[in-house]
């Protein structure tokens, strides 16, 4: 797993790359909480290259996103290949996250 921040136009962008599972998932939390640092008021999750995520990575999603509404950051996630984009079906995520086809999309909508 990699994780890969940049920020566009004022907006963090997180792209995660490989699979997250349990034997990764804290790694992927504190990847997640050393991209909050800079302080953006919006933050895009890029799954394009995530091939799997597992109920831990999942609960690391749900975290984060428990984190961005007590701090008032708009954030979404983007770009899901078919089985990931699955997978947050099934357990319900895209209920609870905002998804975009596109990062172009996703920060266009939270601009």
């Amino acid at each position: 797993m990699q994780v890969i921040t940049e920020n566009k136009n004022g907006s963090l962008v997180i792209v995660t790359k490989g699979r997250v599972d349990g034997s990764n998932a804290p790694e992927f939390q504190e990847a997640l909480k050393e991209a909050l640092k800079g302080g953006e008021r919006t933050v895009v999750l890029d799954f394009e290259n995530l091939a799997y995520i597992s109920s831990a990575g999942l609960r690391v999603i749900l975290m984060f996103a428990k984190q961005m509404r007590r701090e008032n950051i708009s954030f979404a996630a983007c770009s899901l290949i078919a089985s990931v984009k699955d997978i947050f079906a099934i357990s319900g995520f895209d209920k609870i996250i905002p998804i975009h086809a596109s990062q172009k999309e996703a920060l266009a909508t939270l601009g």
